[in-house]
């Protein structure tokens, strides 16, 4: 499509000295950002296509020649000419390229040179000049503010000494426990540790026991040391359950008189078989219009938690509930989660729920909201009301097939207004009592399972509509939105091209809602084939990620305007939080403050962030532990990623991901090309890309580092390099006795 300007007519292409003069002025104006070429183009006014080829090439020839620097792939800045001092964040890895974050760069802090800076603490450094062809060194000269953390490692107890070994990726050192903070721990215990004092002289610091989560292997044991790991709670504080167990239903005949009664309705719940906190229930009657009233009914859980007190905080710094492979850490005791507020069949339950009139098209007529009171008549598991649904036979039949008609009605509305349609198959695990996995299976989103995420996405649509949809003129109250921003154009296309390699076509230009709709088709298209998962999940990768905010931009991925989210109390604070607002502004109340709300929501988005990646942690340790009773076996995967250390491998059969070293491609010397995604042979020409299909056998299973390595069969049907029986060998580690040796682990690059 050819640039136009103002009037219409192509944009004249820029001279190169011109472009070169707008891009020097414009970078050296915005020195303490980088930016794609993309952003750079458009910024200087290089619209012509032919000019983005000259930016492209452009600045290629300017951080050869050291004008400017390319901080990351594809991210360009002016060369700063900061001061010899400056403030910024520690960066320390445990392969020792330790350095200091300052204004998107990140500056190379030696070893000796550090201070010993813990990752994340705020420093202040002095840089040293710039040498041609060299990059910048800073040396840390004050640590500002240290950052509070813990370290998760196996206690190694000796006659002389006790040492933590540590898991953490952001501290190579062992640290030295005093026997008199040992908390009682041994050999073989993990546990988690604090750091209490460096001094410059030593090599590793000195620390002590905050807590022995058991023994190293042991399925609990690891299981809390992934929560420590990423800062969650693994336990509950006693006075929060005590205060949770003094709380009573209260359903006085008082109470009820002030909500609207569902109990003589018909209202069941739909939930995963494994399910204790039912915090959703359907109620459906047949109205004498023939309409059908759809209610969706959600736990009251701010009738019985309020505000400031003890197990409102508690589940304000949780955020979330938070679910690992074999196991829940609720937000809320469980008397509560699993008690007083779970939607239990045939118990009477104080919930906040939403009313639909519905036409047989599923238009909505009118709704309502409001506080009501419900009993529910059955439980259903999803395998249960699939069945009804697939057979039309079975308990509520005709009330489960109306709910089903009028959620695909729903849904084929949602698509064709251009919601994204991602529906990948979860990875789950049959474990025994032990905890150990013995299988794997995939969960798949079937009917029943849309039905309900239909009426979800429907209630939470409306919530969100009835703050933030106000007449013209007027200013809407603060609320809590979820939102989900547009996608970076240069992720669209980057995936775009993957895609081509497969023959999918992708949209890149247009409205969203074309976008998404050549999104969706290629999702389609790829169903069943060898490509699907990886696609799906490059898919995801390309978008924004969805989070709690007041400042309302909109559902990119739902392509809704307004939404939030009202419908799981139970497991997430912010939902806590609508519920309240909801309350206090059907009162008449006035706009609450802004600025705290903020605070608390993006608290709940950093809490949702790493409630996901100890889940996804979760999977990768019971993926490898699984692998671990299958070494030697060979397996058929697709390559789902491409690094200069090698490529990994996603297992057909188990989707379990592991990487094969380029080191152990003996073959041939690899060249690793980051722009296609592949690793290509000097000599042989052999080419390894994102996509290839490969048959691999299994060689490592590394517990501690949750890492599965494979080895490459070649057509003869032997691998590349020998198989090493059990766990990866480790890196040495410093001996604290022997103060001669390195406190690094070698140089050796992890995969996290």
């Amino acid at each position: 499509m050819k640039t136009k300007d103002k009037a219409g007519a192509q944009a004249p292409r820029m001279k190169k000295k011109e472009l070169l003069e707008k891009v020097m002025g414009f970078l050296e104006k915005e020195s303490r950002q980088a930016f794609n070429y993309k952003q750079i183009a458009f910024a200087v006014g290089a619209t012509h296509p032919a000019n983005r080829m000259d930016v492209i090439n452009l600045l290629e020839e300017l951080t050869a020649l050291e004008e400017i620097q390319e901080v990351s792939l594809g991210r360009y800045k002016a060369i700063s000419n900061r001061g010899t001092e400056n403030v910024g964040l520690f960066v320390r890895r445990s392969n020792g390229r330790n350095g200091v974050m300052i204004d998107d760069e990140l500056i190379l802090v030696a070893e000796r040179n550090s201070m010993h800076a813990l990752n994340g603490d705020k420093v202040k450094v002095e840089i040293s000049a710039r040498r041609k062809g060299q990059e910048p060194e800073a040396k840390v000269i004050e640590i500002i503010e240290p950052k509070e953390q813990v370290f998760i490692g196996t206690l190694n107890v000796e006659k002389d000494y006790a040492a933590l070994v540590t898991d953490s990726k952001f501290l190579a050192a062992d640290i030295i426990i005093p026997r008199s903070k040992l908390k009682g721990g041994k050999s073989g215990d993990k546990a988690i540790a604090r750091i209490t004092q460096w001094r410059d002289e030593e090599m590793n610091p000195r620390g002590e026991v905050v807590d022995i989560l058991g023994r190293k292997g042991e399925n609990t044991a690891e299981m809390h040391a992934i929560l420590a790991e990423f800062g969650l709670p693994y336990k509950y504080p006693e006075n929060v359950e005590k205060a949770a167990a003094k709380i009573d239903a209260g359903i006085t005949p008082e109470e009820v008189a002030k909500r609207e009664d569902f109990r003589g309705v018909t209202t069941f719940t739909i939930d995963p078989r494994d399910a204790k906190d039912f915090d959703d229930a359907l109620s459906i009657r047949q109205l004498a219009n023939g309409n059908w009233e759809v209610g969706v009914h959600i736990a009251d859980v701010t009738h019985y938690v309020h505000p400031n007190s003890i197990i409102d905080r508690e589940a304000q710094n949780r955020a979330t509930s938070v679910y690992l492979v074999d196991r829940t850490i609720p937000m809320l005791p469980e008397h509560l989660s699993n008690g007083i507020c779970s939607l239990r069949p045939e118990e009477e339950k104080l919930t906040f729920s939403a009313i639909f009139e519905l036409d047989a098209k599923a238009n909505v007529i009118n709704h309502r909201i409001g506080r009501t009171v419900i009993r529910s008549d059955r439980r259903f598991t999803y395998e249960e009301a699939q069945k009804i649904i697939e057979t039309g036979e079975g308990d509520f039949a005709k009330e489960v097939l109306a709910l089903d008609s009028l959620a695909k009605e729903l849904r084929r509305r949602r698509y064709d207004n251009g919601a994204l349609e991602f529906d990948r198959a979860e990875v789950r695990f049959e474990i025994d009592k032990d905890g150990h996995p013995i299988d794997v299976y995939f969960k798949e989103s079937k009917d029943a399972n849309k039905l309900i995420e239909e009426f979800m996405l429907l209630a939470n649509l409306t919530v969100a509509e009835s703050i933030g949809k106000v007449a013209k003129g007027k200013k809407a109250k603060s609320f809590v939105y979820r939102v989900h921003d547009n996608p970076d154009p240069e992720k669209i296309n980057n995936f775009s091209l993957i895609a081509l390699r497969f023959g999918h076509k992708v949209k890149t230009e247009g409205s969203a809602k074309e976008v998404n709709k050549s999104l969706n088709r290629l999702l389609r298209d790829v169903k069943g084939r060898g490509e699907e998962n990886m696609l799906a999940m490059l898919a995801i990768r390309s978008m924004a990620k969805a989070v709690y905010t007041t400042d309302n931009v909109g559902h990119y991925g739902l392509a809704l305007d307004y939404y939030t989210h009202f419908t799981s109390p139970i497991r997430r604070y912010p939902d806590m939080m609508v519920h309240r607002l909801l309350a206090k502004y059907a009162e008449g109340a006035r706009s609450v403050d802004k600025l705290k709300l903020e605070d608390l929501c993006k608290h709940s988005s950093d809490m949702e962030q790493l409630a996901a990646n100890a889940e996804r942690a979760s999977i990768r340790y019971k993926q490898v532990e699984y692998m671990r009773d299958r070494l030697g076996e060979v397996y058929t995967g697709v390559i789902s990623g491409v690094t200069e250390w090698g490529f990994y491998v996603e297992l057909d059969e188990s989707k379990c991901e592991g990487l094969v070293p380029v080191r152990d491609l003996a073959d041939d010397y690899y060249d690793y090309d980051e722009k296609n995604y592949c690793l290509t042979g000097r000599k042989y020409h052999n080419k390894y890309t994102l996509g290839d299909i490969v048959k691999v056998q299994v060689a490592r299973a590394d517990l501690d580092r949750k890492q599965l390595d494979f080895a490459l069969i070649n057509d003869e049907g032997n691998p590349n390099k020998p198989i090493v029986e059990g766990k990866g060998s480790k890196n040495p580690r410093h001996n604290p006795k022997d103060k001669k040796k390195s406190r690094t682990r070698g140089g050796n690059k992890r995969r996290q």
